[in-house]
Formats: structure tokens, C-alpha cells, sequence
């Protein structure tokens, strides 16, 4: 392996590893809030229980989150800096807005935590809106950079020097919203799912009519309400980003479709996988005219294929399975959720069949996966480019050398934390069961958040 892809291997899988627990801190503190107000609208203990639950498998997630978190920020200087020379001049104003916005999770977090007992009902609420605007403002605010890699504004380069720099355009780039509004769909709708995995798991090992088992089947209907309505939020503004690609990164858009020739009606290809000698997608599935109304809402929309560009500058055309990925997972948790609804709503069946709540076992890991699709088709896809058409990947990473035994060295320590975060999950959770929490909830005077914190 070449220095630079040990380079980008080892911040890839930082990255990889990280975005587990940044997903899952944005959206499991929404689960919170409506488990709350959930509570307040119906008085029912359960889903205070639910909330104090979650809010320990938060504490922990964050436990690892905060040094990935950090780790990844100095792997940035260490291995790019090139890179960071630019964002250190153009786009350091997330990082430090960055700051406030943990402070106000943490701050709020710990309001919640330590005295939700002891103020009032709208301050409850309150303190976990202020969580959840926290996590999501730390997570858009970070990700914000890597919408300015793939449209970069706000600077010149005038004989190899940065200058007219202007750190509001660059913060308020042509992809902001487009990829701020995917982050936080995305990660709702992962952090419902994670819910709905761990609650149908329950419910299978449960005896069906027990209090644990309604237990976990309320906490199951609001992860499939909550994680359907934003799987198919997800969904509708993966096609707005399908138009900012075909705007901004034509040949990123090309690559994920494995699109060779520039054309009006361009098909959509679901499935295969691009094949560079013939130019094809071998065994997928054509939409007629369907990418070029993804494209821009007409069938006749000109899409540029990648002969339109220099083949050194085309993505990886493996992109094009990766993308495949992001929108099947995507799509099914779209049907599965929907189809539980459809059940227990119209159909009144109070059991769903085994073979579905198996899907919804699967169903976190399958978010998490498409997650990691989608951010490795973001990253990948605008390569060979670390901000697009200003500065090459290879020219931004590092001189060093001797890479490799970092790589192998991080890798051990991810694979460590991340059994002991299992570890610590398991038990806690086994010590401290649901029967504990309900029948703590039920006395008069017995804290119920404060208690083995």
C-alpha cells in the first residue's frame, strides 16, 4: 500500500468507526425527547422508563464518541495537512461554533439527568430539547466541512495563496442544506431503528402479554412511527442531493449511476456493478429516463456522462455499488416500517410474524451499514479531490512515511472500544432490567433518573 492510501485507510476507518456513535448521539436524544413527551401527554410510566433507559446507552455512546471525535480531529493535522491549512483559513468557523454546541448538550444532559425529578415538567422537555439541538448542531456543524469539500466558495488562489477569504460563504456553501437536512434525517432515523432492533430482540425472548413484552412493543411503535416518517424524509432529500450532484459534481454523479456516455433521457440503474472495460453496469436493472428526472425533474435533462471529464479525475466506479447500498437499506426500512404500522394500525394484529421481527432485529445494524455506504460514497466519490477542483487528495496528505504500523496499532484500539462498549451495555442493562426501572418508577420518593448513574 502506497502512504497515501494507508493515509486515507486509517482516517477512513476512524471515520468509519466514529460516525457509529455521532449517528447514533444525534439520534437516539430525539427518541428521548418523544419518549418524554410521550410521558407528559399520557402520564404513563413506561415511557419515562424508556427515556431514562436510552439515556444511559446515550452516556455511554458518548463516552466513545467524544475521543473518535478527537482522534479523528487530530488525525486531520497529523495526516492532512495540507488540507488544514486551507480550513484553517477559509473554514475554521465551524469548528469553533463547534464547541458551544457540545456545551449545550453536555450542560443540558446533565440537567436532565441529575434533576429531571425535581423540576418541572416543560423544564424536562426543555432540557432535552436543548440535547437534541446540541448533538445536532455538533454533528451539521462538522459535517459542514465536508460539505465545503465538494463545493468550496468563500476564497481565491491567486498564485498558489488563499486570499478574499469570506467565512460566511464558505460556512454557508452551495451544499449546506442539502447536506445538513441529509445528516439529520439520516441519523433520526437511525437512532429510531437502533430502538426498533433492540425492542423487537425483547420481544422475542418475552412472553407475549407480559408487561415486558408491552413494554417493549410500545418502545417498538414509536421507533417504526418515528424511524418510517424520517426514513422516507431521508429518501426525499437523497433527491434533492441527486440534483446538487448534477449540478456541482457531474462525473460523482455519473459514477454512481455508471453512466459513460453524456445523453437526455438517462436511465436509472438499480443493481450490478460497473464494468470499466465495456463500459456497462453488468447485471443491473434500467429505469428508462428515470436519472434524468432525478437529475432535474425532466426526462429530457442532458446527463453528463465520464467521458465528459479526463479518466484521472473519474471516482472510483465501485461508487456505484456503494450508492446501490445507501438507497436499498434505505428503501427497506421504508417498507418494513410502514408495513408494521399497517398491521398494528389497520389490521389490529397485536403479534407481527416472526420473519418480520427478525427484519426489525436487523434493522439498527442495516442503518448503521447504510450509513457507512452513504459517508464512504460521499468521501469516495469526490476523489481524487479533497476540496473539489482546488486541492488534490495527494497533494494535502502528509510526507511522512511508516504509516502502516498506526494503521494496525488504531485498528486494535477501535476493536477494543468497541467491545467495551458492548461490555459495558450488557451490563448495565442486565443489571439494572426493566422490571427494576418500572417498579422504581412506581415508588413515591425513589429517584428514578438519578439512581445507578
Amino acid at each position: 500500500m502506497s502512504d497515501l492510501l494507508i493515509a486515507r485507510s486509517l482516517f477512513g476507518t476512524t471515520m468509519g468507526f466514529h460516525i457509529i456513535f455521532a449517528t447514533i448521539g444525534v439520534g437516539l436524544p430525539f427518541m428521548m425527547l418523544m419518549a418524554e413527551l410521550r410521558y407528559q401527554k399520557t402520564k404513563d410510566i413506561e415511557y419515562v422508563v424508556m427515556a431514562k433507559r436510552w439515556t444511559k446507552a446515550f452516556a455511554v455512546l458518548l463516552g466513545v464518541g467524544i475521543p473518535t471525535g478527537t482522534i479523528a480531529g487530530t488525525q486531520l493535522s497529523l495526516l492532512w495537512p495540507g488540507f488544514m491549512e486551507v480550513i484553517g483559513k477559509v473554514m475554521a468557523l465551524p469548528f469553533q461554533i463547534e464547541i458551544y454546541a457540545f456545551f449545550i448538550e453536555a450542560l443540558f444532559m446533565s440537567i436532565y439527568v441529575y434533576a429531571a425529578e425535581r423540576i418541572a415538567p416543560w423544564m424536562r422537555i426543555a432540557s432535552l430539547v436543548f440535547v437534541a439541538i446540541g448533538a445536532l448542531s455538533s454533528a451539521v456543524l462538522i459535517t459542514n466541512v465536508h460539505a465545503f469539500e465538494g463545493t468550496p466558495t468563500g476564497f481565491r488562489i491567486v498564485n498558489g495563496k488563499i486570499t478574499d477569504v469570506d467565512p460566511w460563504a464558505a460556512f454557508f456553501n452551495p451544499s449546506f442544506f442539502v447536506t445538513a437536512g441529509h445528516v439529520s434525517l439520516s441519523a433520526y432515523m437511525t437512532g429510531a431503528f437502533i430502538v426498533t432492533t433492540v425492542s423487537a430482540y425483547k420481544m422475542l425472548k418475552a412472553e407475549s402479554g407480559t408487561r415486558i413484552y408491552r413494554f417493549h412493543q410500545k418502545a417498538l411503535m414509536l421507533s417504526l412511527v418515528i424511524g418510517g416518517i424520517f426514513s422516507l424524509l431521508t429518501a426525499l432529500n437523497g433527491h434533492e442531493s441527486a440534483q446538487y450532484l448534477h449540478k456541482y459534481q457531474p462525473e460523482k454523479l455519473a459514477a454512481a449511476e455508471g453512466l459513460f456516455e453524456t445523453q437526455s433521457y438517462a436511465p436509472l440503474t438499480i443493481g450490478g456493478y460497473t464494468d470499466k472495460e465495456t463500459e456497462t453496469v453488468k447485471w443491473g436493472i434500467e429505469i428508462p429516463w428515470a436519472l434524468s428526472f432525478l437529475s432535474a425533474n425532466r426526462f429530457d435533462t442532458v446527463v453528463k456522462g465520464l467521458h465528459e471529464f479526463p479518466e484521472e479525475e473519474w471516482p472510483p466506479l465501485f461508487v456505484h455499488t456503494l450508492f446501490n447500498g445507501m438507497v436499498g437499506v434505505g428503501s427497506l426500512l421504508i417498507l418494513i416500517s410502514f408495513l408494521g404500522l399497517l398491521l398494528k394500525k389497520f389490521f389490529k394484529r397485536d403479534r407481527f410474524p416472526a420473519w418480520l421481527m427478525w427484519l426489525y432485529v436487523a434493522s439498527g445494524p442495516l442503518a448503521i451499514l447504510g450509513i457507512e455506504f452513504g459517508w464512504i460514497f460521499a468521501c469516495t466519490g469526490r476523489q481524487p479531490w479533497t476540496i473539489y477542483r482546488t486541492l488534490s487528495t495527494k497533494d494535502s496528505v502528509t510526507t511522512a512515511a511508516n504509516l502502516g504500523i498506526l494503521f494496525i496499532l488504531f485498528a486494535i484500539v477501535y476493536l477494543i472500544l468497541a467491545l467495551a462498549v458492548l461490555f459495558v451495555l450488557r451490563y448495565y442493562f442486565k443489571k439494572n432490567t426493566v422490571m427494576d426501572d418500572l417498579n422504581r418508577a412506581e415508588q413515591k420518593g425513589v429517584p428514578l433518573f438519578s439512581s445507578n448513574s
